[in-house]
């Protein structure tokens, strides 16, 4: 029996007893795909971070019709549930995507490549994701306006973090002025966590550094996580959007709609869309615009489907070109972080998945909504350091705090959730098995590699190639050796050490005992074997001036060479953002669909 067939089984279990104590949750049952009309003036293409904000937001016009295309179906019932994130990996809401074999990393991962996951769902990622709330550092968002980009500075978009966001975290409250309240999305104190939290923040001010808001004035330091949750259940933007907005009547929401195709007429103006449905090829037209939220993934994946993109690739996969953009597909960035680095502490002071059927754990969530259920499982908290080239405070690393060593699990689930090979896991990980522990996770905030995404193929239903390029430019693994020996001096500091009995799992790894061990050529080894993706893709439909040749979308997301056509979610970032996306997209999503507004003569309330 397969590793996802055992862990299907517990959830199919579960889904009978959510099912009597979810009823606050809410259902999804909008689903519109039967009684579409053939035109609508906008339609936008995918339900996640930005999508479904956009559909909520153009929807507050009442004299506009919109459609939202979604991929996928409603979300499961387990996905309301932080806790059970993992299940949902590898799922029926998830795209089961992976990487290309990657030539300088995923040395550890069979064939060498990850898998990389995506949300197929209402809600998109949002429906999937660890819920974090991180925006990023003021420098990303000022670096995006002082490259050619107008309107994108920090002072902008902190308005529209603002205007998202239904802040009622009670931490703090000392920086409340870089919080909104009232908004749809809300963002909470993380409700439990282990003891280990308290050792991870005691070992930063033992390192010197401060307890922060991550999303306040200054992004150094070590913090707990904010996390978009709203009553103990998860609050994605089907939650927090997308529902309350589906009630109006000028929104239709189609499930298990797969747009294959932008169409255009004679003057480059996209007028509608193909998708897939029930095995049937539907089209409807779009009245003003078409906007592409599919991700930095499937949005360049349409757009070349549809003849916009660099000529010679569609050529070569027989597409005619409508319009000549090198930019789309190109730039692909990504948060690679370093999985394994493990510590093994005394019992009962790390997450297990024995809180997760401890009656006491069911009962506090079924009652209260606090306990274990709270909160995405294994995430407790995260950490800036300050850089080392430029400006300190623009930090190149980001570290996590993972509550749960990788033999939690006894070797079931998790090493084919992350991808390793059966030999690695055995070998490394296998003396961990069942052990108390956490793992800190440095991840590269800033990398310098660029990846790609490009057609496998002209069939629609073919899924694009992913390949990140890890670690192709030398300083990306320099950078994460400085964050490895960071990590080390975190997990050996008094508050974990002596307060937890934290223990480094000093093994050598498998592929690299050749090298002399904790040296920076055994790191670099370490690196290229242990590191993945963190489910942050972004930049591959660029945001630029005309002076940039792979600029694809300008500054109001419009993309070049065409008409009524946007892109809006991850795929735009010039350079990707120094946290989580989770956050920075629905703020895209926000700015997007005021852009919208203005630009089709509708007055905008001052934020």
């Amino acid at each position: 029996m397969t590793a996802r067939l055992l862990r299907m089984i517990p959830i199919y279990l579960l889904r009978i007893l959510l099912a009597a104590i979810l009823h606050d949750a809410g259902s999804h049952d909008y689903d519109a795909s039967h009684k579409l009309a053939e035109q609508y003036d906008f339609i936008i293409v995918g339900s996640g971070a930005a999508g479904g904000v956009l559909a909520s937001r153009l929807s507050e016009v009442a004299g506009w019709k919109i459609l939202l295309l979604e991929a996928g179906g409603k979300p499961p019932l387990e996905s309301n549930v932080p806790a059970l994130n993992l299940a949902l990996i590898q799922g029926d809401a998830d795209w089961n995507l992976l990487t290309t074999p990657q030539k300088y990393s995923l040395k550890g991962f069979k064939n060498n490549r990850s898998p990389f996951p995506l949300g197929r769902v209402v809600g998109g990622s949002t429906t999937i994701n660890f819920m974090m709330y991180v925006r990023g550092n003021r420098r990303d968002y000022d670096n995006w306006e002082a490259l050619g980009n107008p309107g994108w500075g920090y002072d902008v978009a902190l308005k529209y973090f603002k205007k998202a966001e239904d802040y009622r975290g009670t931490r703090n409250a000392a920086t409340r002025d870089y919080h909104g309240k009232g908004g749809p999305l809300v963002v909470d104190d993380k409700r439990w966590w282990t003891p280990l939290l308290n050792g991870f923040l005691k070992a930063g001010e033992q390192l010197g550094y401060r307890t922060i808001d991550p999303n306040g004035p200054d992004q150094i330091g070590f913090s707990v996580a904010d996390l978009t949750h709203r009553n103990g259940i998860r609050g994605s933007t089907a939650v927090s959007y997308i529902r309350p907005a589906a009630s109006r009547p000028n929104l239709d929401v189609a499930f298990n709609a797969y747009v294959t195709q932008v169409l255009f007429d004679n003057k480059k103006k996209a007028i509608g869309v193909r998708f897939l449905q029930n095995g049937k090829l539907r089209t409807v037209l779009a009245r003003r615009e078409v906007i592409l939220s599919a991700g930095a993934v499937f949005s360049p994946h349409i757009l070349m489907l549809s003849g916009v993109g660099p000529a010679r690739h569609l050529q070569e996969h027989k597409i005619p070109v409508l319009v000549d953009l090198p930019g789309v597909g190109q730039n692909f960035q990504d948060h690679p972080s370093i999985f394994g680095l493990t510590w093994t502490t005394r019992r009962s002071t790390s997450s297990s998945f024995f809180n997760l059927i401890n009656p006491k754990g069911v009962a506090q969530y079924v009652h209260d909504k606090q306990g274990p259920f709270t909160t995405s499982f294994g995430v407790e908290g995260n950490a800036w350091s300050l850089a080392e080239e430029g400006d300190p405070h623009w930090p190149d690393l980001q570290y996590l705090l993972i509550s749960g060593s990788p033999g939690i699990d006894f070797g079931i689930f998790l090493s084919d959730l992350i991808g390793f090979t059966r030999e690695l896991y055995n070998e490394y990980f296998g003396p961990l098995r069942g052990q108390d522990g956490f793992c800190i996770g440095p991840m590269l905030t800033r990398a310098k590699s660029r990846g790609s995404i490009t057609l496998a193929s002209n069939d629609p239903k073919v899924p694009p190639n992913i390949d990140p390029n890890y670690f192709s430019h030398p300083d990306d693994v320099r950078t994460l050796i400085r964050g490895v020996k960071f990590a080390r001096k975190i997990g050996n500091a008094p508050g974990l050490k002596v307060d937890y009995g934290a223990r480094f799992h000093d093994q050598p790894l498998p592929g690299c005992k050749h090298l002399i061990v904790e040296s920076d050529e055994y790191w670099a080894c370490f690196i290229a074997h242990m590191s993945t993706t963190t489910y942050h893709p972004a930049g591959t439909c660029k945001m630029a001036p005309p002076s940039d040749p792979y600029g694809v979308v300008n500054h109001r997301l419009q993309v070049r060479g065409t008409e009524g056509l946007r892109v809006v979610d991850a795929s735009i970032m010039p350079l990707i953002v120094s946290g989580n996306l989770n956050a920075p997209v629905i703020m895209i999503g926000e700015r997007a669909a005021d852009l919208i507004k203005e630009d089709w003569g509708i007055p905008i309330t001052p934020l």
